[in-house]
């Protein structure tokens, strides 16, 4: 942790140092980890447990671990668009827009002169917003 104590002001810095002061005085009482170690280790052989069996690698029979879900694998979709140079050059729609159907679009071309005859209608886009009602907030 950095604190650049040149930009603080007064009252920060009181701040600073009170909140300093008080956890140098909670560390200095604090009993030493060995005691506190001793201390649970009686305790443990008291009730008839061993440390092992209270914090060891296996998890307790009474709190069942909580699997986590497997995430669902995307699904494969097919090919709307195609390039008619390059046939490799594939797009399903989904995603962003590949370099090679970017770089002709941009020259004046549109994404529908590459649909896969046939196959493919093209990708939903926003309907058009031309006679509907909107709301406009003044203020």
């Amino acid at each position: 942790m950095n604190i650049d104590i040149e930009k603080l002001n007064l009252r920060e810095l009181t701040a600073l140092l009170s909140a300093a002061e008080q956890r140098k005085q909670q560390i200095a009482n604090r009993r030493s980890v060995a005691s506190v170690r001793r201390q649970a280790v009686a305790l443990a052989a008291q009730h008839g447990y061993t440390i092992e069996e209270l914090f060891g690698d296996q998890p307790a029979a009474e709190t069942p671990a909580r699997k986590r879900s497997p995430r669902r694998k995307a699904s494969k979709v097919a090919a709307k668009y195609r390039d008619p140079e390059n046939k490799r050059n594939t797009w399903s729609g989904r995603g962003r827009m590949p370099r090679w159907l970017a770089q002709k679009t941009k020259y004046g071309r549109s994404v529908t002169d590459f649909l896969i005859p046939g196959l493919a209608k093209p990708t939903a886009r926003k309907s058009n917003s031309i006679g509907k009602r909107t709301l406009v907030k003044q203020g």
